[in-house]
């Protein structure tokens, strides 16, 4: 029974009760991906498209996210729909690395994994109609490393004339042994990325095993130099592109017009590869590579960071999104439009410093969706943030005109999946609704408002609790003098049925990044709290995504004072309401969220009861040597960041710590939880270890959790589910619930 129900509003405070409360909202699946099948005209006359879709879901048995793909059938006239329905059940979806069908829909390829006799193994099939007609042993083929299967530079792309596959796998080494193993002579030595061999037929590269490979960073683990491949699906034979420069690592690719070349995004390595993950602002450029000859041209910027490049319908505009190169990690980006033919480049839309009478804040994203165009060729949808919701844009390419087509929904999240012949389908949800399916056809440019959206798949609300956006002004000596008069959000999630006079505990919750978002989108643990009878305050503090360039950039040099009083200011006027108990409130947070929330409990020392800090930043000084991003650490402090002053001084390293949590670690009282990924290369442990020592010599309550296996991002079901369990009996024994 949860707390709506009770006639006296109690906190649920059970292990038991929590955990089933927990797993029965662990059953909503997630929507990640959808495709829409071509155009059918069925023996009566009518037009009808299949509608295949790929979901996500904890299984809290296996301790696994499991994969599930359901198909749809869509009866319509091109403009509006007529019919629409499930045609069949779910059916997981195992060892699928990447899938794709071609263009005319008659085939599908998959990369596959398979385990065979204790050996991973990767298989590239080609399927069509009801048969698997060619699978491939690409590992036994030698040709390359793993297929890259991430949405970083992972890619598998029909070419126009279905003949060709084209993805990216890890560049093939050089099989390295000891000197003192018997066989060939040795070599002689290379650099890191080209062993130069006396012998061309020398398969061997002696005392190359222990070599250090640079990789991508976070999330990114031991993909290094990645290498575009082609699959030639009559002959069989598998090519790796040459005329690709060394010094860029490629990804993101997709078949030119007539097929000709490729045409993908390079990074480049500069002298060092630093973190991509989550990271768009990495130096970058458009190439292509000519297939017959072999040249790669440079088409954007040398100075600028790109991402997701898009071909338009009829195969004559390409759109990208740029933006500057080091600074904050997300920043607002510009749509840029590259003409194939013209072979020139125009800013359809710029950068935008502060929101003008239309609303629009500008395009926060580091990746379109890989269908985004209208079937004219004249505009581009695009999710992303607006202030604290996740709208639906288009994009006029010719004028520039950027209109929403969800602002005025009830659902705070809208994410297009895909668009096909103007159909789009599109997954959306809020705070207290978990996502549902929908279709609708994109209206005619100047109607696009118009929508009349059709649900596939409805989620049911959580009648339980409600949300609302909040607003603040910064008091005025909390203004920033170089961008004054910015403003930001809190979402703020609370309980319905309370009985009058009773107040809540608040769990206060600063996002991570700093430059990052919380939207009203479905959030599984924030649900949970809620439901148990907590408020949740989500706080979008000043440097936030989604609030114009101005926002973001306040906050580099201020981390640590402009965040940390943002959150406070923000909690103190929901206080003054009157709902919430002011002895009751926890603070919780991740990565910058943890930073923040360790700010907090060392400068308002009596404030907030309990804290919980998943991989925390604890020392900018200490973490800048040892993180996949030093650049980030510059940067929040206050500094510009190239690879040339990788040697900071003893002033820069003062100035980092400064601003670090541990400078008011004596300050502390609050029990605090710790909960740290073994794996974490973007915030290293040794971080929340600092912080850990130095609560137990200060003999303040401190328990840390450490899981295997687990990145940054500690999503792992297993991390995930038993980290909620003990945050919230840490929070409930914490607050004397």
């Amino acid at each position: 029974m949860d707390v709506s129900s009770n006639v006296d509003f109690k906190v649920l405070t059970t292990p038991e009760d929590i955990a089933k409360l927990y797993r029965e909202q662990s059953q909503f699946p997630s929507l990640s991906r959808a495709d829409v099948g071509p155009v059918i005209t069925s023996q009566y006359g009518g037009k009808y498209s299949n509608i295949s879709t790929e979901w996500t879901q904890r299984d809290l048995e296996r301790n696994e996210n499991v994969k599930f793909c359901r198909q749809y059938i869509l009866f319509h006239d091109d403009k509006s729909i007529v019919y629409s329905g499930p045609s069949g059940n779910c059916t997981e979806i195992k060892g699928e690395l990447l899938s794709q069908d071609s263009p005319s829909g008659d085939m599908k390829a998959v990369v596959r994994a398979c385990t065979i006799k204790g050996e991973e193994k990767q298989f590239l099939e080609i399927w069509h109609k009801n048969s698997k007609i060619k699978s491939l042993n690409l590992t036994a083929l030698k040709k390359h490393g793993k297929v890259y299967e991430d949405d970083q530079f992972g890619c598998l792309v029909w070419s126009h004339s279905e003949t060709h596959l084209l993805y990216v796998a890890e560049k093939k080494r050089p099989k390295a042994e000891s000197y003192f193993e018997s066989g060939s002579e040795p070599s002689l030595l290379g650099d890191e990325e080209e062993p130069i061999k006396t012998d061309k037929k020398e398969e061997v590269v002696k005392g190359d095993q222990f070599v250090f490979y640079e990789d991508w960073g976070e999330a990114l683990i031991s993909k290094s130099t990645p290498v575009l491949c082609v699959l030639d699906i009559e002959g069989n034979n598998v090519s790796v592109l040459e005329g690709i420069p060394d010094n860029i690592s490629p990804g993101q690719a997709f078949w030119a017009p007539n097929d000709t070349g490729v045409v993908f995004v390079g990074w480049w390595h500069e002298p060092f590869r630093l973190g991509l993950k989550y990271c768009p602002n990495r130096r970058s450029s458009l190439f292509y590579v000519d297939l017959t000859g072999g040249k790669c041209e440079q088409l954007s910027s040398d100075s600028a960071a790109v991402c997701s490049p898009r071909l338009s319908p009829d195969l004559c505009r390409i759109v990208y999104l740029e933006c500057g190169v080091y600074g904050p990690h997300q920043q607002c980006s510009k749509l840029c439009m590259y003409d194939w033919y013209t072979k020139k480049t125009s800013v359809v839309v710029d950068v935008v410093k502060r929101a003008g009478e239309d609303g629009f804040t500008g395009i926060y994203s580091s990746m379109l969706p890989h269908q985004c165009w209208s079937a004219d060729s004249q505009r581009v949808l695009v999710s992303c943030a607006q202030r604290s919701r996740k709208d639906l844009l288009v994009v006029d390419t010719s004028s520039g005109q950027v209109t929403s087509i969800t602002s005025k929904s009830e659902m705070g999240s809208w994410c297009l999946l895909t668009i096909h012949r103007d159909l789009m389908v599109v997954g959306c949800s809020s705070p207290n609704c978990p996502p549902s399916l929908r279709v609708g056809f994109l209206p005619a440019s100047g109607s696009e408002s118009e929508v009349a959206w059709v649900t596939l798949e409805e989620a049911q609300k959580q009648a339980e609790f409600d949300w609302q956006i909040l607003t603040f002004t910064p008091p005025s000596e909390e203004d920033n003098s170089q961008y004054p008069g910015l403003d930001f959000d809190a979402i703020l999630l609370k309980p319905k049925g309370v009985k009058e006079g009773t107040k809540l505990p608040l769990i206060v919750t600063p996002h991570g990044g700093p430059h990052s978002v919380f939207v009203a989108e479905w959030f599984l643990s924030q649900a949970v709290l809620c439901r148990m009878g907590f408020g949740v305050l989500q706080v979008n503090y000043r440097g936030s995504i989604g609030y114009g360039q101005d926002s973001i950039l306040s906050l580099p040099g201020n981390v640590g004072t402009q965040d940390v009083k943002d959150v406070q200011f923000a909690v103190e006027s929901v206080l003054k309401q009157g709902d919430f108990n002011r002895e009751k409130v926890a603070i919780s947070g991740g990565s910058h969220g943890g930073f923040l929330a360790c700010h907090l409990i060392g400068q308002y020392p009596d404030f907030y009861k309990v804290c919980i800090a998943r991989n925390p930043v604890i020392n900018l000084a200490s973490m800048v040597g040892s993180t996949d991003i030093p650049d980030w650490c510059m940067v929040e402090a206050g500094f510009d960041y190239n690879t040339n002053n990788a040697l900071m001084s003893p002033a820069i390293l003062e100035q980092m710590l400064n601003k670090s949590p541990i400078k008011f670690v004596t300050q502390v009282k609050t029990p605090v939880l710790l909960t740290l990924g073994e794996d974490d290369k973007r915030v290293p442990n040794k971080q929340g270890i600092e912080y850990y020592r130095s609560l137990k010599a200060l003999q303040v309550p401190v328990r840390l959790l450490w899981y295997p296996e687990n990145n940054h991002s500690l999503s792992k079901v297993d991390a995930e589910s038993d980290g909620f369990m003990n945050i919230a009996l840490w929070i409930i024994q914490h607050l004397a619930l």
